[in-house]
């Protein structure tokens, strides 16, 4: 056994020397001390060997076990060491050369105009209400005067949870009849948002989009008041003169509804691709409160009157921004994004 116990010795010693790399180590390592290796059959191997012999063999295989971890150990301290100078030596850095910009964080283009149209509104007098995304039926359609077999209420537009009383809120109108339910007149509130609607995802549709509505209830309130709120917020806006074009239009919760354009700022009316060549863009649904919707809220049709009005924030970005396809907003290129970072 103490010659094998040699002849062991002197073969690791030979392998010893070839190994280059802390990887070839740990390969050699196994060989020698895992379960499979020859330190492991030579403990095996006392069994074999007479009780009055076993002590003296077994401390030849202890001493054998304890120089060759020794040598392991410090023939590793030593690759590792070199291979950390190599790596450092690659990676070391010329100080003399320009560092690298940081780009300072920007709120979204969205967030951003989002914010923008709500400071604008506040400002002409009006309060931000929020409401769920995930809403039931009753808030989303019922409450705001859809009749049952409204086509909007069928799943090629809505996002259904748990058919058919929660989903995904369509508009964010949902606001409307809650904020009736817990309050009385003067009512004057804004309620900006993300909708939901199973479309298809296109240049000009999303399956998602951000709206701001607004609401005003109050006893007289008339068609005048609505034309200079929506006329006054969209030249504050855009920051320009704009001339709006109101057109007749069905909307369940208004009576009679609107569809709100603006001449093209593109091309100034003449007609581009933009407006698709007709001179006009539409911006807004709007029109006065249904009575239905009132009463819904606890409100006396007889005595107050209202109007509502909702836009589309990506719509506005477009117009405004010239972008081309809606999709870009929530792709999160950031050759896009930071097209808008000094605003």
């Amino acid at each position: 056994m103490l010659q094998t116990i040699e002849s062991l010795r002197q073969e690791f010693a030979l392998e010893l020397k070839d190994v280059n790399s802390t990887a070839d180590l740990e390969i050699l390592k196994v060989k020698y001390l895992g379960k499979k290796g020859p330190l492991q059959q030579l403990m095996k191997a006392l069994k074999e060997v007479s009780p009055e012999d076993r002590p003296e063999y077994g401390k030849h295989i202890n001493v054998f076990k304890e120089n060759l971890t020794k040598e392991l150990t410090s023939r590793e301290e030593a690759l590792i060491d070199r291979e950390e100078n190599d790596r450092l030596a690659h990676e070391k850095i010329d100080i003399s050369l320009p560092g690298k910009g940081r780009h300072s964080g920007r709120k979204h283009i969205i967030t951003h105009t989002l914010d923008d149209m709500i400071d604008i509104l506040i400002a002409m007098g009006f309060s931000v209400q929020d409401g769920p995304d995930i809403d039931t039926d009753y808030y989303n359609f019922e409450a705001l005067n859809f009749a049952a077999d409204h086509p909007a209420r069928d799943m090629q537009d809505t996002f259904y949870i748990n058919p058919p009383n929660i989903l995904l809120r369509t508009h964010t109108s949902n606001v409307q009849a809650r904020v009736m339910e817990g309050n009385k007149p003067p009512i004057r509130i804004i309620a900006p948002g993300r909708a939901y609607r199973n479309e298809t995802i296109t240049a000009r549709s999303h399956v998602f989009f951000h709206q701001v509505e607004a609401f005003y209830v109050d006893k007289g309130i008339t068609f005048a008041d609505l034309f200079s709120t929506m006329h006054q917020f969209l030249e504050k806006f855009f920051r320009q003169p704009i001339e709006t074009r109101y057109r007749p239009s069905y909307f369940p919760f208004v009576e009679p509804g609107m569809e709100v354009d603006i001449r093209c700022l593109a091309c100034q009316g003449k007609g581009c691709s933009l407006c698709k060549h007709t001179g006009w863009l539409e911006v807004a649904g709007s029109g006065m409160i249904h009575p239905e919707v009132l009463k819904n809220g606890g409100i006396d049709p007889e005595v107050y009157s209202g109007y509502a009005w909702g836009m589309g924030v990506e719509r506005l970005i477009l117009l405004k921004y010239g972008v081309k396809d809606i999709r870009l907003f929530s792709e999160n290129d950031l050759r896009f994004l930071q097209q808008f970072s000094d605003l």
